[in-house]
C-alpha cells in the first residue's frame, strides 16, 4: 500500500482493551495515510471493558508509540466508553489536546464540530445501565462473529455481521428515545457550523441531512474506517487499505 498525504484523518471507537479491536489495522492505515492533523473522535479505549479486566496486546503499544510521535497535532475527543478522561478534560498534555468537543476549520474555511455523538443517544443518556449491558453483549456477538462467518465462507456465502444486525434493531426499537442522526444535525445548525464529524453507532457515512454534513467516522471493530480531509477540503470515507469504503453484504 503506497503512503499517502492528507491534511487531516479522524478515526474513533477503536475499543483498546477489547478483543474485538482492530488495533493492528489502524496501525498500519495510520503509517500509510499521514496527515497535518489526527482526531480521535472517542472511545479510543474502552474503559467500561478494562474495568473489569485488562486486555493488552503488544500492537497497542505500537501503535500508541506512533500517536505519541505525531502527538503535536493529535486532538483526542472524549466517549462514552473512555468517559473517565471527562473529569481531566480540556487539558493539553505533552503535545496532546484532550477536549470533549472541538471545531475544525477545512481548508476551504467551512467549520466542523468534532464530537463522539454519546451525549445525543438516548439510551446512553437516559439509561446507561443498559448500555453498558448492550456493550458487554455487542461484544460477544463481537466474538461470534468469526465463527459465524467462517462457516457462512465454506458455504459461499457472502460476509454477514451479526453483531451490527442486532445492534440495529436494538437501536431501531428504542428509536423513540432518540433519533441520533437529526439531534446531531439539530445541535450543528443552531451553532452555526457546516457540518459535523463523529463516531460512536459504528455505522460509516457521509451524506447531507437538511443542507448540514453529517460525517461519521464508523470504527475499528467492524467496519474498520477513517475520514479523511483532502488538501482541498473534501472529505473521504476509507476503510483499512486506503481505498474508498463499500459496505458489506
Amino acid at each position: 500500500m503506497s503512503e499517502n498525504k492528507w491534511r487531516s484523518v479522524f478515526v474513533s471507537d477503536v475499543h483498546l482493551g477489547t478483543r474485538g479491536s482492530d488495533a493492528s489495522g489502524l496501525y498500519e492505515f495510520l503509517k500509510n495515510n499521514t496527515s497535518d492533523n489526527t482526531y480521535l473522535v472517542g472511545d479510543f479505549f474502552d474503559i467500561w471493558k478494562m474495568s473489569t479486566g485488562i486486555y493488552w496486546q503488544p500492537i497497542y503499544n505500537e501503535l500508541l508509540s506512533h500517536l505519541i510521535k505525531k502527538r503535536k497535532n493529535c486532538i483526542y475527543i472524549t466517549g462514552n466508553h473512555d468517559e473517565y478522561f471527562r473529569k481531566f478534560s480540556p487539558i493539553e498534555l505533552a503535545g496532546f489536546r484532550l477536549v470533549d468537543e472541538c471545531v475544525h476549520t477545512c481548508a476551504n474555511g467551512k467549520q466542523y464540530l468534532v464530537i463522539h455523538g454519546d451525549r445525543f443517544d438516548g439510551v446512553t443518556r437516559y439509561a446507561k445501565w443498559l448500555a453498558i449491558l448492550g456493550s458487554h453483549g455487542y461484544n460477544i456477538l463481537i466474538a461470534l462473529n468469526s465463527t459465524l462467518n467462517w462457516f457462512r465462507k465454506k458455504l459461499g456465502m457472502k460476509y454477514w455481521s451479526l453483531s451490527a444486525a442486532v445492534k440495529k434493531r436494538v437501536k431501531e426499537a428504542v428509536s423513540f428515545i432518540s433519533n441520533f442522526e437529526t439531534a446531531l444535525v439539530h445541535e450543528c445548525n443552531s451553532r452555526g457550523y457546516d457540518g459535523i464529524i463523529c463516531g460512536h453507532i459504528h455505522q460509516p457515512d457521509i451524506k447531507t441531512i437538511q443542507d448540514i454534513l453529517y460525517l461519521n467516522t464508523g470504527d475499528w471493530v467492524e467496519s474498520s474506517t477513517a475520514i479523511v480531509e483532502t488538501h482541498e477540503g473534501e472529505f473521504l470515507l476509507l476503510d483499512k487499505e486506503g481505498r474508498p469504503w463499500k459496505r458489506k453484504g
